[in-house]
């Protein structure tokens, strides 16, 4: 009994401070990993991304970590070098990614620059945003095994369900402010501010190294009693040979894509189907991640004292289909109805987590801990990269018109402005892109939200010759402006007449300009559907080989 006291675990105070600053580096990640979704639309109007080019971007997160094995490494790495080693280097890793892919967005590449036929904008951004996959699910499995390591025996579920709810707040603050600060400052605002979050994330993480060595030095002479065998490479054999961690594995895949990519567009779906202002349309995905801060401990704490955890997993399931299954139904376009739906998304994405990740160290040996969650979060990340590319691939062929139509306003509009105010006030390419970029992304917000018409589609109009009246109307108006007075009042005028001139054009026309999300929407609730077949599956294991994922987590 005085050895188990001397452990600094016991103490109340020092495992839930290390929670805390182990956390720091997930709130920053989340952070990131959502903070460029509520900008899809500027990204097209600004820089000429179509859903496509999104898609691959946020495909673009898993692609080191799936095909060049980079988690299972990191799961190896973590159960031979431990949790200071690995989670240091993973919280470097992520700080490195959110770099390049600020840089890549700062940065003015040729026109019409492509790297193996993509973009090279978005090439470069998805290239950061894969150095920073490769960080943050290293980092994950280490906060994991890290939580593991500091709570077993004790409130383990509650312990990672706060985890996930700090994590899971920089969710909710990427959705609900990127917008506003790409739309008062700069569209790349939000990902500088990722990055300040990932430099405060290593530094929170150099402290954590502190007390998890102090851990370790308090638990010496029980863990030489114990005397566990080291990790060896054919331990692999024993957790992939493991029908109930393919359950669990396979489940986790499937739910987490069918919310986090969800997530992804969002925002985006609810300008173009809910009719939503932009400046708040982020706030209603916002409501789930804030719901599962508060509701994941709590589910956390239920299956610590009461079990079922595998029941649990099939609840959520429900949920999740029912909540996809109503947001698929083209004719209920209530934003209320739609911030409701979120918010019951939210209770299901709090439930499943909350009872997934403690149930693991219920199916596999502490020892194969590390390597078990890196192949899991391995899984998980095929299912991250190849859905939000499908969603991606699917909104872009079900919506045709909609990029080459946003291009379309955007080149008319700088060449009126270029033609007609450039020599007045000796405007370079820069300004005159900056203030077409601008009122494009302006215009199109404001038909997206404001009209309801029936769509012409491209192949029915002459968009060479819209963007022709696009250019000659807004000359003409701009031409009559009075020139004399200040410069950045003249422009402000400018800027007014143009959205004005535009605006009436495009309703007039009937522009197609608004995605229609149905088909990825079946997507989403076809994997909830799965996730159910596999929670039962799931609970199936578990009575036949006693895993007691039905009983409580805390030792009595």
């Amino acid at each position: 009994m005085d050895k188990i006291k001397k452990s600094l675990r016991e103490s109340k105070s020092a495992r839930w401070t290390a929670l805390v600053v182990v956390s720091l580096s997930m709130f920053g990640a989340y952070f990131f990993n959502y903070a460029m979704s509520p900008v899809k639309p500027m990204l097209e109007s600004m820089f000429g991304w179509n859903s496509a080019d999104f898609g691959l971007y946020t495909s673009s997160y898993g692609w080191f970590n799936v095909f060049l094995f980079m988690l299972i490494f990191s799961g190896i790495i973590l159960d031979k070098l431990g949790v200071r080693i690995t989670g240091l280097g993973a919280t470097i890793l992520m700080a490195i990614g959110t770099g390049i892919n600020y840089w890549a967005l700062l940065t003015t590449f040729p026109e019409g620059a492509t790297i193996f036929g993509v973009k090279t904008q978005v090439m470069m951004s998805a290239f950061g945003f894969a150095i920073f996959g490769v960080g943050t699910e290293a980092a994950g499995i280490t906060v994991s095994k890290a939580v593991v390591k500091w709570f077993k025996g004790k409130e383990m579920a509650l312990a990672m369900g706060l985890q996930m709810s700090i994590a899971r707040l920089g969710t909710a603050l990427a959705l609900g402010i990127s917008l506003p600060l790409a739309k008062n400052f700069f569209v790349t605002t939000p990902v500088f501010a990722a990055f300040i979050f990932m430099i405060i994330g290593v530094i929170a993480f150099i402290i954590y190294t502190f007390m998890d060595k102090k851990l370790d030095a308090s638990e010496a002479e029980e863990r030489a009693m114990e005397a566990e065998d080291p990790f060896k490479f054919k331990d692999i054999l024993f957790i992939i040979k493991n029908k109930g961690f393919w359950y669990i594995a396979i489940l986790c895949v499937l739910f987490y894509s069918a919310v986090f990519p969800f997530l992804f567009y969002a925002t985006d779906l609810m300008i173009n189907k809910y009719h939503v202002d932009p400046y708040f349309a982020g706030i209603i995905p916002s409501l789930l991640p804030f719901g599962t801060i508060l509701l994941t401990p709590l589910f956390g704490g239920i299956y610590d004292k009461k079990g079922k955890g595998a029941t649990i997993m099939i609840i959520g399931s429900l949920i999740l289909i029912f909540v996809h299954g109503l947001l698929t139904i083209p004719g209920i376009n209530s934003w209320i109805l739609a911030s409701v739906l979120v918010i019951i998304l939210g209770i299901g994405f709090s439930l499943v987590p909350a009872a997934m990740w403690p149930s693991v160290p219920k199916i596999i040996p502490e020892k194969q801990l590390g390597t078990a969650y890196a192949v899991i979060f391995w899984i998980q990340n095929i299912g991250l990269l190849g859905i939000p590319l499908l969603l991606g691939i699917v909104l872009n062929t079900t919506n045709p018109d909609v990029a080459p139509n946003k291009k379309l306003i955007k080149e008319g509009i700088a060449v009126a402005f270029e033609q007609t105010l450039a020599d007045d006030f000796n405007l370079n390419k820069a300004e005159i892109g900056k203030y077409s970029e601008k009122l494009s992304s302006n215009v199109i917000d404001s038909i997206v939200q404001t009209t309801k018409y029936d769509v012409v589609s491209e192949d029915k109009l002459d968009t060479a010759a819209i963007k022709t009246q696009i250019i000659n109307e807004n000359k003409k108006m701009l031409a009559s402006l009075d020139k004399t007075g200040d410069k950045d009042k003249v422009l402000k005028q400018a800027y007014q007449t143009s959205l004005n001139t535009t605006y009436s054009i495009l309703k007039d026309k009937k522009l197609n300009i608004r995605y229609n999300y149905f088909m990825d929407m079946v997507i989403f609730t076809l994997l909830g559907l799965l996730s159910l077949i596999f929670a039962f599956l799931l609970k199936a294991e578990d009575k036949k080989k006693g895993y007691g994922l039905e009983l409580p987590n805390i030792e009595k």
